[in-house]
């Protein structure tokens, strides 16, 4: 068995965001009279002991990379996010090397699955390029690049509007999205809720690639925002950009790809529908703009965020209602996950996770397997699950 070079381990732990203490508690290491947890790992780290099988099988868990990486010769180059327009003119961010290193992760394991989609599609004689991806520029103006998404889409705002709830809205729109050949991912997570990344640090990734675009939307979010980070990030795909978006980005192209979302959601004649007669009685703002936002379907921060862009309220008064709207969800998400647990039932797990995978990314796996293109594990890597689990997976898209 090859041995394992020290840098690979100090890597693995430093990117996974762990402090030497932190992983040698998760590894299962332990203080004793000679030296301390700490101590051991690094004894490990250091090359002064070789590590045990064991416990490169552990630290594959807790650091979240496959056991082949630790016997490679150096450490592989930081994963390409492409674009981080979470902190393009707002300078840094404040840093957690945990959660950074749990993004990374989600973008290494997304940007394999998309890869591994487009070779499918061009094993199969079934890439065909898409000329949207990268047709515009934020040169061309709000105005040019909204009609384009318009056109895009094929759908009236109106048709959104007249769905029965906003989770209705948001599947006929991310339907319409992925009939142009863009793959949607609703994924918050690497695997459990132990790993869920906040809307702090990602509210939605983007890899503009001309035959299998993917769009990845941080499930973690309120429902009712899932549909401006699609658009949100559809607008990325027109200017041909791959990148992680955040939560309050403040450089120049994600005021641009916001404006634009929002535009296509909330036209600025509806928008000056709201009264605010009041503007210094923060009870009565916050009403008439939930008001408007359950009409329209869109998320209560979103219509906030438009009425600031439009001077409708200042920015004290935009960022005093993004954080109460944001605690009305956080008290309205405990209630509900506490009233999920006192019920029996619900939907089925793979119903569940078919939906946050998307038909599109499904039914191909699904139709290469019928034509023996992709084998049971490649299809199992695909879709992000075990390769035990794809049967059933597809079984539940079939019967549904």
């Amino acid at each position: 068995m090859p041995k394992v070079n020290p840098e690979i381990l100090v890597w693995a732990r430093e990117t996974a965001g762990l402090t030497p203490e932190e992983a040698a508690k998760r590894l299962g290491f332990r203080d004793s009279d000679r030296s301390s947890a700490r101590e051991k790992l690094e004894a490990i780290e250091y090359g002064q002991k070789e590590p045990s099988r064991p416990q490169l099988l552990k630290m594959a868990g807790q650091y979240r990379r496959p056991l082949l990486t630790f016997y490679l010769s150096q450490p592989p180059q930081q994963s390409k996010r492409g674009v981080d327009f979470r902190t393009l003119s707002q300078g840094d961010l404040p840093y957690n090397p945990y959660n950074e290193g749990l993004l990374d992760a989600l973008v290494r394991d997304i940007r394999a699955r998309q890869s591994m989609v487009r070779a499918v599609l061009e094993e199969e004689d079934e890439a065909e390029t898409l000329s949207f991806i990268g047709s515009h520029r934020i040169e061309d103006g709000q105005e040019s690049v909204l009609g384009s998404l318009k056109a895009l889409i094929g759908v009236d705002v109106e048709a959104y509007r007249a769905q029965s709830n906003t989770s209705a809205a948001f599947d006929m729109l991310r339907g319409r999205i992925e009939r142009t050949g863009v793959f949607v991912l609703l994924k918050g997570d690497l695997g459990n809720y132990l790993s869920a990344i906040e809307t702090a640090i990602f509210r939605g990734f983007s890899i503009a690639d001309d035959v299998a675009p993917f769009i990845v939307i941080n499930d973690q979010d309120a429902r009712a925002a899932w549909t401006f980070t699609l658009l949100h990030e559809t607008v990325h795909l027109l200017l041909g950009h791959t990148g992680v978006s955040g939560e309050n980005g403040e450089s120049e192209v994600e005021r641009f790809c916001d404006d634009v979302a929002g535009a296509y959601l909330l036209p600025e004649d509806v928008l000056h529908s709201l009264a605010l007669k009041d503007r210094g009685d923060f009870s009565e703002i916050s009403k008439q703009i939930s008001a408007l936002a359950n009409d329209l379907k869109v998320s209560h921060t979103m219509v906030a965020y438009k009425a600031f862009r439009s001077s409708l309220i200042n920015q004290e008064s935009y960022a005093k209602l993004s954080a109460f709207f944001r605690q009305e969800w956080l008290e309205n998400r405990a209630k509900i996950r506490a009233s999920a647990q006192e019920q029996e039932g619900g939907p089925n797990y793979y119903t569940v996770r078919r939906h946050r995978l998307g038909g599109r990314i499904v039914n191909l796996v699904q139709r290469m397997m019928a034509a023996e293109a992709v084998t049971t594990s490649k299809a199992a890597r695909i879709l992000g699950v075990s390769p035990g689990q794809v049967n059933p997976l597809l079984g539940a898209v079939r019967s549904s």
